[in-house]
Protein backbone atom coordinates (compact mmCIF):
# COMPACT_ATOMS: atom_id res chain seq x y z
CA UNK A 1 0.00 0.00 0.00
CA UNK A 2 1.59 3.48 -1.43
CA UNK A 3 0.32 6.09 1.30
CA UNK A 4 -0.16 9.97 -0.46
CA UNK A 5 2.72 12.27 -0.19
CA UNK A 6 2.71 15.99 1.10
CA UNK A 7 0.97 17.85 -2.15
CA UNK A 8 3.21 20.15 -3.96
CA UNK A 9 3.98 23.86 -2.94
CA UNK A 10 4.85 26.86 -4.78
CA UNK A 11 8.79 27.30 -5.22
CA UNK A 12 10.73 28.29 -1.34
CA UNK A 13 6.95 27.65 0.51
CA UNK A 14 8.49 24.30 1.94
CA UNK A 15 11.50 25.35 2.97
CA UNK A 16 9.70 28.35 4.82
CA UNK A 17 6.98 26.45 6.29
CA UNK A 18 10.12 23.67 7.24
CA UNK A 19 12.33 26.39 8.37
CA UNK A 20 9.01 27.98 11.02
CA UNK A 21 7.95 24.36 11.80
CA UNK A 22 11.74 23.41 12.92
CA UNK A 23 12.79 26.81 14.55
CA UNK A 24 9.19 26.51 17.10
CA UNK A 25 9.65 22.72 17.77
CA UNK A 26 13.34 23.07 19.09
CA UNK A 27 11.82 26.59 20.97
CA UNK A 28 9.63 24.16 22.54
CA UNK A 29 11.77 21.90 23.38
CA UNK A 30 14.37 24.52 24.46
CA UNK A 31 12.19 25.64 27.44
CA UNK A 32 10.97 21.59 28.85
CA UNK A 33 13.73 21.76 31.29
CA UNK A 34 11.65 24.55 33.37
CA UNK A 35 8.68 22.35 33.15
CA UNK A 36 10.21 18.52 34.38
CA UNK A 37 11.08 19.85 37.71
CA UNK A 38 7.33 20.69 38.36
CA UNK A 39 6.75 17.05 38.17
CA UNK A 40 8.14 15.88 41.65
CA UNK A 41 8.22 13.57 43.20
CA UNK A 42 7.61 11.43 39.73
CA UNK A 43 10.47 10.10 38.47
CA UNK A 44 11.57 9.54 34.65
CA UNK A 45 10.39 6.70 34.27
CA UNK A 46 6.83 7.85 35.82
CA UNK A 47 7.03 10.77 33.83
CA UNK A 48 8.20 9.14 30.36
CA UNK A 49 4.83 6.61 30.99
CA UNK A 50 3.07 9.67 31.37
CA UNK A 51 3.94 11.65 28.71
CA UNK A 52 3.65 8.28 26.47
CA UNK A 53 -0.32 7.56 27.21
CA UNK A 54 -1.25 11.39 27.09
CA UNK A 55 0.04 11.91 23.70
CA UNK A 56 -1.50 8.85 22.52
CA UNK A 57 -4.80 10.10 23.95
CA UNK A 58 -3.84 13.65 22.48
CA UNK A 59 -3.04 12.26 19.03
CA UNK A 60 -5.68 10.34 18.68
CA UNK A 61 -9.08 13.17 19.97
CA UNK A 62 -7.31 15.14 17.19
CA UNK A 63 -6.87 13.00 14.33
CA UNK A 64 -10.80 11.85 15.14
CA UNK A 65 -11.91 15.71 15.53
CA UNK A 66 -10.12 16.12 11.92
CA UNK A 67 -11.46 13.52 10.42
CA UNK A 68 -8.00 11.83 10.05
CA UNK A 69 -8.12 8.43 11.86
CA UNK A 70 -8.25 6.64 8.64
CA UNK A 71 -4.66 7.89 8.10
CA UNK A 72 -3.47 6.68 10.75
CA UNK A 73 -5.10 3.29 10.46
CA UNK A 74 -3.13 3.17 6.95
CA UNK A 75 -0.38 3.35 8.52
CA UNK A 76 -0.70 0.48 10.83
CA UNK A 77 -1.47 -1.41 8.25
CA UNK A 78 1.85 -0.56 6.48
CA UNK A 79 4.08 -3.26 7.76
CA UNK A 80 6.81 -1.16 6.32
CA UNK A 81 5.99 2.15 7.36
CA UNK A 82 4.58 0.78 11.09
CA UNK A 83 7.78 -1.15 11.71
CA UNK A 84 10.32 2.02 10.74
CA UNK A 85 8.08 4.28 13.18
CA UNK A 86 8.12 1.49 15.81
CA UNK A 87 12.09 1.99 15.28
CA UNK A 88 11.34 5.41 15.68
CA UNK A 89 9.33 5.00 19.07
CA UNK A 90 11.88 3.04 20.65
CA UNK A 91 14.95 5.71 20.17
CA UNK A 92 12.49 8.58 20.96
CA UNK A 93 11.67 6.46 24.27
CA UNK A 94 15.52 5.97 24.91
CA UNK A 95 15.68 10.04 24.45
CA UNK A 96 12.95 10.77 26.85
CA UNK A 97 14.09 9.04 29.71
CA UNK A 98 17.98 10.06 29.58
CA UNK A 99 16.90 13.60 28.96
CA UNK A 100 14.17 14.09 32.06
CA UNK A 101 17.39 11.77 34.16
CA UNK A 102 19.40 14.96 33.33
CA UNK A 103 16.97 17.51 34.40
CA UNK A 104 15.80 15.55 37.55
CA UNK A 105 19.38 15.58 38.93
CA UNK A 106 21.12 18.48 37.77
CA UNK A 107 22.73 17.99 34.86
CA UNK A 108 20.97 20.60 32.21
CA UNK A 109 24.01 21.51 31.07
CA UNK A 110 25.00 18.10 29.98
CA UNK A 111 21.93 17.83 28.32
CA UNK A 112 22.43 20.67 26.29
CA UNK A 113 25.77 19.68 25.53
CA UNK A 114 24.25 16.30 23.81
CA UNK A 115 22.12 19.03 21.64
CA UNK A 116 25.12 20.40 20.60
CA UNK A 117 26.36 16.92 19.62
CA UNK A 118 23.70 15.22 17.81
CA UNK A 119 23.46 18.50 15.09
CA UNK A 120 26.57 17.21 14.19
CA UNK A 121 25.49 13.11 13.81
CA UNK A 122 22.68 14.49 11.86
CA UNK A 123 24.83 16.13 9.27
CA UNK A 124 27.31 13.09 9.71
CA UNK A 125 24.21 10.91 8.34
CA UNK A 126 22.82 13.72 5.77
CA UNK A 127 26.45 13.10 3.83
CA UNK A 128 27.20 9.58 4.54
CA UNK A 129 23.44 7.89 4.32
CA UNK A 130 21.78 10.17 2.39
CA UNK A 131 23.83 11.56 0.47
CA UNK A 132 22.98 15.21 0.40
CA UNK A 133 25.16 18.30 -0.21
CA UNK A 134 25.90 21.18 2.28
CA UNK A 135 26.46 24.62 1.00
CA UNK A 136 29.96 26.18 1.72
CA UNK A 137 28.75 28.02 4.53
CA UNK A 138 27.14 25.33 6.15
CA UNK A 139 30.44 23.24 6.21
CA UNK A 140 32.01 26.46 7.88
CA UNK A 141 28.94 25.95 10.16
CA UNK A 142 29.31 22.62 10.94
CA UNK A 143 33.29 22.94 11.93
CA UNK A 144 32.43 25.67 14.28
CA UNK A 145 30.21 23.41 16.02
CA UNK A 146 31.87 20.52 15.94
CA UNK A 147 34.69 22.80 17.78
CA UNK A 148 32.64 24.48 20.37
CA UNK A 149 31.24 21.10 21.22
CA UNK A 150 34.82 19.69 21.80
CA UNK A 151 35.94 22.78 24.11
CA UNK A 152 32.81 22.17 26.09
CA UNK A 153 33.56 18.12 26.12
CA UNK A 154 37.03 19.28 27.36
CA UNK A 155 35.52 21.52 29.98
CA UNK A 156 33.39 18.95 31.39
CA UNK A 157 35.99 16.84 32.42
CA UNK A 158 33.88 14.05 32.40
CA UNK A 159 32.85 10.90 30.26
CA UNK A 160 29.43 12.62 29.05
CA UNK A 161 27.62 9.56 28.55
CA UNK A 162 24.10 11.50 28.88
CA UNK A 163 25.26 13.87 25.84
CA UNK A 164 26.53 11.03 23.77
CA UNK A 165 22.89 9.04 24.63
CA UNK A 166 20.84 12.05 23.58
CA UNK A 167 23.14 12.73 20.68
CA UNK A 168 23.05 9.28 19.53
CA UNK A 169 19.17 8.49 20.59
CA UNK A 170 17.51 11.66 18.80
CA UNK A 171 20.29 11.56 15.76
CA UNK A 172 18.60 8.23 14.65
CA UNK A 173 15.06 9.25 15.63
CA UNK A 174 15.70 12.10 12.81
CA UNK A 175 16.95 9.57 10.58
CA UNK A 176 14.22 7.63 10.47
CA UNK A 177 11.35 10.33 10.32
CA UNK A 178 13.41 11.64 7.01
CA UNK A 179 13.16 8.08 5.16
CA UNK A 180 9.37 7.77 6.32
CA UNK A 181 8.83 11.70 6.06
CA UNK A 182 6.79 11.88 2.45
CA UNK A 183 4.77 8.72 3.22
CA UNK A 184 3.95 9.36 6.86
CA UNK A 185 2.04 13.05 8.22
CA UNK A 186 3.10 14.37 11.64
CA UNK A 187 0.22 13.54 13.73
CA UNK A 188 -0.82 9.75 12.22
CA UNK A 189 2.91 9.21 12.56
CA UNK A 190 3.35 10.32 16.16
CA UNK A 191 -0.13 8.16 17.01
CA UNK A 192 1.19 5.25 15.79
CA UNK A 193 5.08 5.76 17.70
CA UNK A 194 3.20 6.45 20.90
CA UNK A 195 0.67 3.27 20.64
CA UNK A 196 3.84 1.16 20.11
CA UNK A 197 5.03 2.56 23.72
CA UNK A 198 1.26 2.44 25.27
CA UNK A 199 1.27 -1.19 26.29
CA UNK A 200 4.85 -0.98 28.18
CA UNK A 201 3.76 2.94 29.61
CA UNK A 202 0.38 1.31 30.64
CA UNK A 203 1.74 -1.47 32.92
CA UNK A 204 4.57 0.38 34.35
CA UNK A 205 1.88 2.82 35.53
CA UNK A 206 -0.24 0.24 36.87
CA UNK A 207 2.68 -1.31 38.19
CA UNK A 208 3.26 2.11 40.43
CA UNK A 209 -0.15 2.40 41.21
CA UNK A 210 -0.20 -1.00 42.54
CA UNK A 211 2.63 -0.68 44.76
CA UNK A 212 1.30 2.63 45.83
CA UNK A 213 4.73 4.17 44.30
CA UNK A 214 3.21 6.20 41.78
CA UNK A 215 2.76 9.70 42.20
CA UNK A 216 -0.25 10.51 39.66
CA UNK A 217 -3.37 10.58 42.09
CA UNK A 218 -0.76 10.32 45.42
CA UNK A 219 -2.30 10.33 48.57
CA UNK A 220 -2.06 14.39 49.82
CA UNK A 221 -3.13 17.53 50.09
CA UNK A 222 -6.22 17.75 47.58
CA UNK A 223 -4.19 20.85 45.57
CA UNK A 224 -1.06 18.89 45.31
CA UNK A 225 -2.00 15.59 44.24
CA UNK A 226 -4.42 17.29 41.92
CA UNK A 227 -2.12 20.26 40.41
CA UNK A 228 0.86 16.96 39.77
CA UNK A 229 -2.06 14.92 37.95
CA UNK A 230 -2.95 18.10 36.05
CA UNK A 231 0.70 18.80 35.16
CA UNK A 232 1.71 14.92 34.40
CA UNK A 233 -1.54 15.04 31.71
CA UNK A 234 -0.39 18.14 30.63
CA UNK A 235 3.30 17.03 29.61
CA UNK A 236 1.13 14.63 26.65
CA UNK A 237 0.31 18.55 25.31
CA UNK A 238 3.78 19.43 25.70
CA UNK A 239 5.17 16.49 24.23
CA UNK A 240 3.20 16.50 21.31
CA UNK A 241 3.27 20.14 19.66
CA UNK A 242 7.32 20.10 19.46
CA UNK A 243 6.97 16.42 17.66
CA UNK A 244 4.46 17.42 15.35
CA UNK A 245 6.35 20.17 14.42
CA UNK A 246 9.77 18.63 14.31
CA UNK A 247 8.14 15.91 12.08
CA UNK A 248 6.79 18.51 9.82
CA UNK A 249 10.45 20.05 9.57
CA UNK A 250 12.12 16.76 8.47
CA UNK A 251 9.30 16.09 6.13
CA UNK A 252 10.67 19.84 4.35
CA UNK A 253 13.84 20.31 5.25
CA UNK A 254 17.41 18.59 3.91
CA UNK A 255 18.36 16.41 7.09
CA UNK A 256 21.48 18.34 7.00
CA UNK A 257 19.49 21.64 7.59
CA UNK A 258 17.36 20.07 10.22
CA UNK A 259 20.25 18.51 12.16
CA UNK A 260 22.26 22.23 11.92
CA UNK A 261 18.56 24.52 13.14
CA UNK A 262 18.37 22.09 16.10
CA UNK A 263 21.41 24.23 18.28
CA UNK A 264 18.51 26.63 19.24
CA UNK A 265 17.57 23.38 21.69
CA UNK A 266 20.93 23.23 23.68
CA UNK A 267 21.45 27.02 23.87
CA UNK A 268 18.27 27.59 25.65
CA UNK A 269 18.64 24.58 27.77
CA UNK A 270 22.17 25.60 28.29
CA UNK A 271 21.29 29.14 29.81
CA UNK A 272 18.71 27.66 31.67
CA UNK A 273 21.20 25.52 33.54
CA UNK A 274 23.77 28.20 34.19
CA UNK A 275 21.72 31.01 35.24
CA UNK A 276 18.25 29.63 36.59
CA UNK A 277 19.73 26.50 38.00
CA UNK A 278 22.94 27.65 38.50
CA UNK A 279 25.62 24.77 37.20
CA UNK A 280 28.63 24.95 37.88
CA UNK A 281 30.24 27.09 34.91
CA UNK A 282 34.31 27.07 33.79
CA UNK A 283 35.73 29.36 31.33
CA UNK A 284 36.36 26.45 29.11
CA UNK A 285 32.55 26.10 28.99
CA UNK A 286 31.95 29.80 28.20
CA UNK A 287 34.62 29.76 25.30
CA UNK A 288 33.14 26.93 23.50
CA UNK A 289 29.13 28.33 24.08
CA UNK A 290 30.94 31.50 22.21
CA UNK A 291 32.13 29.53 19.60
CA UNK A 292 29.07 27.56 19.14
CA UNK A 293 27.23 31.05 18.84
CA UNK A 294 29.55 32.17 15.86
CA UNK A 295 28.87 29.05 14.26
CA UNK A 296 24.94 30.16 14.87
CA UNK A 297 25.46 33.42 13.17
CA UNK A 298 27.38 31.66 9.79
CA UNK A 299 23.96 29.36 9.86
CA UNK A 300 21.17 31.30 10.18
CA UNK A 301 22.79 34.25 7.61
CA UNK A 302 22.91 31.45 5.22
CA UNK A 303 19.88 29.97 5.79
CA UNK A 304 18.17 33.36 5.56
CA UNK A 305 20.00 34.32 2.19
CA UNK A 306 19.39 30.40 0.89
CA UNK A 307 15.37 31.37 1.60
CA UNK A 308 15.56 34.44 -0.38
CA UNK A 309 17.00 33.23 -3.54
CA UNK A 310 14.86 31.97 -6.23
CA UNK A 311 14.62 28.79 -7.11
CA UNK A 312 15.30 28.11 -10.91
CA UNK A 313 12.22 26.47 -12.80
CA UNK A 314 12.32 23.60 -13.94
CA UNK A 315 12.47 23.52 -17.97
CA UNK A 316 14.08 27.08 -18.08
Amino acid sequence: MTLPAPPPAADGELDRRGLAAGFGGYLWWGMLPLYFPLLAPAGPWEITAHRVVWSLLLCLLVLALLGELGTFWRLLRTARVAGRLALAAVLLCANWVTFVLAVLTGHVVEASLGYYINPLVTVLMAVTILGERLRTAQWVAAGLGAAGVLVIAIGAGTFPWISLVLAGTFGGYGLVKKQVGAKVPALPGLAVETLTLAPAALVLLVVLAAGGDGAFGAPGELFSSTGLALLLIGSGVLTTVPLVLFATAARRLPLAMLGLLQYVTPTMQYLTGVFLYHEQMSATRWAGFAVVWVALVVLSTDGYRAAATPRPRRGT
